[in-house]
């Protein structure tokens, strides 16, 4: 029996397919602006890279921003659960998860059993997610791409004192006419960042180990922002965006 998951997210899209016991096949797509079609679009693309048709799967369950749009799912899950299940899955002894995508970042705190108990969710400003750092890239003439490589070894760090990402960039921009290095910007925002999405975990323990997924922890200069702002140990999945699907499909799994 072969069980599905769709995590459509703002950004992007992730399918899963799993048999019970591991991935059978996975694909990653834009969302673009017609998130439900291309949604069913990678899904058959993933099923033909599979061999298989979609009346071949037990159950397909949807999770993220478009769960409750798409006509693929059997039934929807939230993105909390999701993701904690896709990583307690990868990572067993995960205690808390920090999920940044293009449009919100989230806090998972899990219990001994992997279950999550608490959470905090950043969906309304886009200073802590990976819009920012790409206005950021964008300001800097830096691609997202190159914004790991080039902050590596560096240790000047410029302060971003904005709570808001419109006028963070204006700072940004005072900042280049300064002279200040691009790559010193850079980390002042990624340590931004990372002070941002841990000021979530408000009274809560941040406890290893602590899983940082969404495509944002695709970015080696944000990894070592928040091992440096924890003083943990950063543990970043092999594919960092498909946890939300993976925990889908495992809910499809456990029925």
């Amino acid at each position: 029996m072969i069980y599905c998951g769709v995590d459509i997210g703002a950004r992007s899209t992730e399918v899963i397919l799993f048999d019970g016991a591991q991935m059978v096949e996975q694909g990653i797509s834009a969302s673009g602006h017609r998130p439900s079609a291309n949604a069913q679009e990678l899904m058959d693309r993933v099923l033909a890279t599979a061999g298989m048709e979609a009346c071949d799967l037990a159950e397909t369950v949807a999770t993220g921003y478009g769960r409750n749009y798409f006509r693929g799912a059997d039934r929807v899950l939230s993105e909390i659960i999701s993701h904690a299940m896709g990583v307690v899955y990868l990572f067993p002894e995960a205690r808390t998860v920090i999920d940044i995508g293009g449009q919100d970042s989230k806090m998972i705190h899990l219990d001994e059993n992997g279950r999550a108990v608490d959470f905090t969710m950043n969906d309304r400003c886009a200073a802590g997610t990976g819009k920012f750092i790409e206005m950021t890239g964008q300001t800097l003439d830096v691609s997202v791409d190159e914004m790991g490589q080039l902050t590596r070894g560096h240790t000047e760090t410029a302060e971003i004192s904005s709570m808001c990402a419109v006028f963070a960039e204006s700072e940004i921009v005072g900042l280049l006419q300064s002279g200040t290095a691009p790559e010193t910007i850079l980390r002042g925002v990624f340590r931004s960042v990372a002070a941002r999405t841990l000021a979530m975990a408000g009274p809560n323990a941040i406890r290893p180990e602590l899983i940082f997924t969404g495509g944002v922890a695709m970015n080696g200069g944000v990894v070592r922002a928040m091992a440096e702002e924890t003083g943990l140990e950063i543990i970043v999945p092999p594919e960092p965006r498909i946890t939300g699907a993976l925990g889908a499909a495992i809910a499809a799994f456990r029925g």
